[in-house]
């Protein structure tokens, strides 16, 4: 991981290196996540570039997927997913790799409220840098716009907890949201942001190789953002679409098989332009 304060020359000279190398980002999708009503849900699971369709990881299967679910001031449900889990492969136009689909039936969002979608992988190993990659990954999905529980941590070994409802952004709002690692606030937290400038095609499992985004050179692929003192960021979103954000490092385990393991935190969000 790029350290917090390296001279500026030498940063300069990482990224003319190693581009968007580090830009790992695990995928939760499914095409909207502020429905009218309910309905069944397509949704996707894979490790990739999504700014550039790019290198793909076998994410090392899948430990944990669940929905919380919650109406206003009601108890919080927890739903298992896992055996909605289908093996894909997940295609991008120079690299492809295992990957997983899941229907989830409409009795499952039957009603109006939040779903936090939590996926837990298991471990990537990364040669390059010698040590696995584990991303904890939550995606928050809403009914007939009854808010719920989309403020509130849910108990993961690190998590993003959203301070603006993430499935409510206007183009040009500022995402503000707390880092945690076991629950506490981590300062000074590394934060990549990439946008999906490659939409996933949910027929095909695979990511077109054309871009909806021009980028002027390779630090605009992978924005770099850090948590304050108090573990908060924030983030103006300056197009519609998909947003993911990766706090990197922050979870509690450090070690997996005898090497380094970057447990990091991932949350998605969707901004739509006023029309």
């Amino acid at each position: 991981m790029m350290k917090r304060f390296i001279p500026l020359m030498a940063a300069a000279c990482v990224l003319t290196l190693v581009g968007s190398a580090f830009a790992h980002f695990m995928v939760v999708y499914t095409p909207e996540i502020a429905l009218q009503e309910s309905k069944n849900l397509d949704m996707r699971i894979m490790f990739t570039h999504p700014a550039e369709a790019g290198h793909m990881m076998d994410m090392g299967g899948i430990e944990e997927f669940y929905v919380l679910s919650q109406r206003g001031d009601s108890k919080v449900k927890k739903t298992d997913l896992k055996g909605y889990l289908k093996d894909i492969v997940w295609k991008n136009p120079e690299a492809q790799a295992p990957a997983f689909s899941a229907m989830i039936p409409k009795k499952v969002v039957r009603s109006m409220g939040d779903y936090v979608f939590v996926m837990k992988p298991g471990y990537y190993f990364e040669k390059e840098e010698g040590l696995y990659m584990q991303q904890i990954t939550k995606l928050i999905l809403n009914v007939g716009g009854v808010p719920g529980n989309w403020a509130e941590p849910v108990g993961l070994p690190c998590e993003i907890v959203p301070l603006i409802k993430p499935y409510g952004l206007w183009t040009g709002n500022v995402f503000k949201a707390l880092v945690l690692s076991d629950g506490k606030p981590v300062a000074g937290a590394e934060v990549e942001v990439e946008y999906m400038s490659h939409m996933p095609n949910l027929k095909t499992n695979s990511m077109p190789a054309e871009s909806t985004v021009t980028y002027p050179q390779g630090s605009f692929v992978t924005q770099t953002i850090f948590t304050d003192a108090d573990g908060y960021i924030t983030f103006g979103i300056p197009k519609a679409g998909w947003w993911g954000f990766a706090a990197l490092g922050v979870g509690p385990e450090k070690e997996y098989k005898g090497k380094e393991l970057g447990q990091d935190a991932v949350i998605w969000v969707k901004a739509e332009d006023m029309k």
